[in-house]
């Protein structure tokens, strides 16, 4: 058994040194029956064509010359600085008496079309694949294997057109394989992209969780902040699994659109670490309150990249797919200084303000992994590929996207944690406030109801005054002074009629915790007050105290209202109203007759009240009260009153009138017209009062 071991394994040397001996470049590959295509390189007889500026049909092909070029291939990914339009000549001379069955493998590319060649006839299109022309599923790997079939004792020539428009080319390495060995190395290529297939499908779950988590606590707390991190987080989410696009014999999501992983390379870059970077840092940070020239530089640099993005997708469109290149190898090397500068500034403010240390670590852990990825490129790739390489997802680069996606959410979440402990402390303010405001509604309340006693007292003591002036009054002129303490017994009747409406408004203001109109009305009220103690000390005042004291009053009623109530006084211009006298009091109680029953009418929106004052004669004035209320017929019917029920205001009003009449000889005339009476189809009381000059 051990002999045989040995025999197969000094026959496996002896093929291969066969294949290998002459490593000097040929024409033409001779096989014979002795011939084994154990993972054989090619490069040796291979012959080269690069078209520069012009394009070969395969027909031109066959007539042009090629030759050995051995720079053109390389192990590892490169970039050649151009776009690489190459075609590959193999020529194979089967001796043997059996056909030759191989395939020859030379990597993943853009653009591969295969031709056959017999002697004498034109090159024979037999395959064509290529990362932007198949759009299969995972069984696209298996085209880029193209089957060498030379039938025996003849003579072949296949040519290899590779097309890669990107200057950043993956391995070109043309290579002989029979099935078993092909099958091998397909083995070992699937399980080497599949362990980095894996480790990117993590990192996309854990995007994925990270952006499910922004969205969530974007809908509790709407806040900038988080559509910023979402949209950092699905365009890294975008951008690497694309990348799954460039792992052979693994599972794919863009494999259709195949141009996608072009415009979501450097742009998407340029978008995530860059563009929402700058953004997210400006919204999480407050810098326009915190730092207002750095935000000023963020918002502007933000704005840059933002053209930079639109300009490279404008150069992937025009398939010049080296500038984006170019551009962010500008981008990333002019921004490292910058950055460690915004870091060190933001360093020295981390211990005043916690988020900017969250928001720091996030940024160093990127930072770092960037450039230690770009300098772990530089030794095996050299430094002009290393530059192609900077979007290239490597291990390190995947560990500071974690670690700084890591940092900002925990930020947000500390972030969201502050707002919540602000809310808290706001919604404890406000209940204070609360009980603070109840506290002085309940002395508002106390002050109302000792006004209230101290008017009452007050009447009361100037009725006891007037009953006490009335028995001390000598008998010659006991019936003028009866008249004229009756008189001002009937006036402070008014009085309290007149607080207690006052002070029902007053406690609905309050009750409907409406404080500013509280208060402009217990303003008001408190003018009103004195005017009427005034007024209840004389019995004539002049038409202008009198139409101050109506406006005032009205003012009171239109907020009790809430402004469905509207109403106009009106003056004759001939009348001299700080001349003219008329009785104390007397208007009054029509007028806040006329409002009360005046704006209640269902048919009407807003109550109208109108006050005319007229001169109908030299020694006459007329006053005139009308409303568009619901009228007297109506309101008794509503009310269930006697037809000769009036109301106490108004009866008292008729009494001061007699009264007046009887002291000095005069005739005070009110009339009470209810429309309805007169037209149906209208509605309203007319109040005229005629009241005749001493």
């Amino acid at each position: 058994m051990k002999r045989i071991i040995l025999m197969l394994l000094l026959y496996c040397y002896t093929a291969e040194s066969f294949a290998n001996t002459d490593r000097t470049p040929v024409d033409t590959l001779i096989t014979d029956s002795s011939f084994a295509a154990a993972n054989m390189d090619l490069r040796p007889y291979i012959s080269t064509l690069i078209s520069h500026h012009q394009s070969f049909t395969a027909a031109q092909v066959s007539e042009q010359t090629f030759v050995h070029q051995a720079g053109i291939f390389h192990n590892n990914p490169k970039n050649n600085g151009r776009v690489n339009d190459c075609w590959l000549r193999l020529t194979i001379k089967n001796q043997s008496n059996k056909p030759l069955l191989c395939q020859l493998f030379s990597g993943w590319h853009d653009y591969m079309y295969w031709y056959s060649q017999a002697p004498g006839d034109i090159p024979q299109l037999l395959m064509q694949t290529g990362l932007m022309l198949d759009t299969g599923g995972v069984e696209r790997w298996n085209h880029y294997a193209f089957n060498v079939n030379v039938p025996a004792g003849e003579l072949r020539t296949f040519y290899l057109h590779i097309i890669n428009k990107s200057y950043n080319e993956n391995a070109l390495m043309p290579t002989l394989f029979n099935s078993a060995t092909y099958a091998a190395f397909r083995n070992t290529q699937l399980d080497t992209y599949r362990k980095e297939a894996v480790i990117i499908q993590v990192l996309l779950g854990m995007l994925m969780v990270f952006f499910s988590i922004s969205v969530i606590n974007y809908i509790q707390l709407p806040d900038r902040s988080y559509i910023y991190f979402a949209a950092y987080v699905l365009g890294l989410i975008l951008f690497f699994a694309l990348r799954l696009e460039s792992k052979p014999y693994q599972l794919s999501f863009f494999h259709r659109w195949p141009m996608l992983k072009y415009y979501w390379d450097i742009p998407g870059l340029l978008f995530c670490f860059y563009l929402m970077y700058l953004l997210f840092g400006n919204t999480f940070l407050n810098l326009t309150e915190r730092y207002p020239f750095m935000e000023r530089v963020f918002t502007w640099v933000a704005a840059v990249v933002g053209g930079l993005i639109i300009l490279c997708m404008y150069c992937i469109a025009e398939e010049q797919y080296h500038l984006p290149t170019i551009i962010y190898s500008y981008v990333y090397f002019i921004t490292l200084v910058p950055l460690l500068a915004v870091f060190f500034a933001l360093a020295k403010r981390s211990r005043h303000h916690p988020l900017v240390r969250f928001f720091l670590y996030g940024s160093v852990c990127l930072y770092l992994a960037c450039f230690g990825s770009f300098l772990m490129h530089i030794r095996p790739l050299g430094l002009l590929s290393a530059l192609g390489e900077l979007a290239a997802p490597t291990m390190l680069l995947i560990g500071g996207v974690l670690l700084q996606a890591m940092f900002f959410l925990a930020g947000l979440s500390y972030r969201n944690k502050l707002v919540h402990l602000e809310r808290t402390r706001t919604q404890e303010l406000l209940i204070k406030q609360l009980n603070k405001n109840k506290e002085l509604q309940r002395k508002l309340n106390e002050q109302l109801e000792e006004l209230v006693k101290e008017q009452t007292t007050e009447i009361l003591r100037k009725k006891q005054e007037l009953e006490e002036q009335r028995k001390i009054q000598l008998e010659t002129e006991y019936d003028k002074k009866l008249t004229e303490i009756e008189l001002k017994a009937i006036r402070a009747q008014i009085n309290p009629h007149f607080i207690f409406n006052c002070l029902n408004s007053i406690q609905l203001f309050v009750m409907q915790r409406d404080y500013e109109y509280a208060q402009k009305y217990l303003s008001d009220f408190s003018y009103l007050i004195r005017k009427t103690l005034d007024f209840s000390r004389r019995n004539f005042i002049s038409l202008a105290d009198e139409i101050t004291y109506l406006n005032t009053y009205l003012g009171l009623e239109k907020m009790r209202f809430e402004n469905r109530m509207e109403y106009e006084i009106i003056v004759d211009p001939v009348i001299a109203t700080a001349e003219l006298e008329i009785p104390a009091m007397l208007l009054q109680p029509y007028v806040e007759n006329a409002v009360k029953h005046g704006m209640t009418n269902p048919k009407q929106p807003t109550g109208q009240l109108s006050i005319f004052f007229n001169q109908v004669a030299a020694d006459m004035l007329e006053c005139v009260i009308a409303d568009n209320g619901i009228g007297i017929a109506r309101s008794k019917s509503l009310r269930m009153l006697p037809k000769h029920h009036q109301s106490s205001g108004m009866e008292i009003s008729q009494n001061r009138a007699e009264l007046l009449n009887k002291m000095y000889n005069t005739e005070i005339h009110i009339e009470i017209i209810d429309r309805s009476s007169e037209d149906e189809s209208d509605s309203g009381t007319v109040v005229k009062i005629l009241i005749p000059q001493l």
